[in-house]
């Protein structure tokens, strides 16, 4: 119970919390309005607008501007952390959802789908024989559904959750 009073009562844990939560339950509502259809995934799911990882270092710098101060080495650390999750949503993450998208096309478009639901074999290294065992599950587990397409962001997903999370850190009394 003391950790739980120990966050409750730190200002920049209710603000990024909260920020993270709105982007949340936002892009709930604009994927229903979207599909027509509720996906309770996206209230804890990657991807989408606006950025919940966005709005929450956002949010963090924001916060942190405020109680410590912009000259304060803590704001400048956690403005360098905003700008490489930010940078990170917009490149590295949506270039692998970019990259499931073609590879669940491929999958679901050819024969390669039942051919990866085959048992995957490798050889043991450790053992200087030429008998090949099973890799247990992974090639049914993966071949049973499509690679996670939601992961990063459009550069105005990005901007929309940044803009939510700072905009949370100043109305948040502290």
């Amino acid at each position: 119970m003391p950790l739980i009073k120990a966050l409750g009562g730190n200002p920049l844990v209710n603000i990024c919390f909260l920020s993270w939560t709105f982007a949340q339950i936002l892009k709930t509502i604009f994927d229903y309005i979207a599909r027509k259809q509720v996906n309770f995934e996206r209230l804890v799911g990657a991807g989408g607008m606006p950025s919940s990882h966005s709005a929450l270092v956002s949010s963090l710098a924001v916060g942190m501007a405020r109680i410590e101060g912009f000259e304060s080495p803590l704001f400048a650390l956690s403005l360098a952390f905003a700008g490489v999750v930010m940078y990170d949503a917009m490149g590295v993450r949506r270039a692998a959802g970019e990259q499931a998208k073609v590879l669940n096309r491929i999958l679901n478009a050819t024969d390669l789908f039942d051919a990866i639901k085959q048992p995957l074999t490798f050889e043991e290294d450790q053992e200087e024989t030429d008998e090949k065992t099973e890799e247990p599950d992974s090639a049914d587990s993966f071949g049973q559904k499509n690679l996670k397409e939601y992961l990063g962001h459009t550069p105005l997903e990005v901007l929309a959750g940044s803009l939510l999370g700072m905009l949370v850190a100043i109305l948040y009394p502290v």
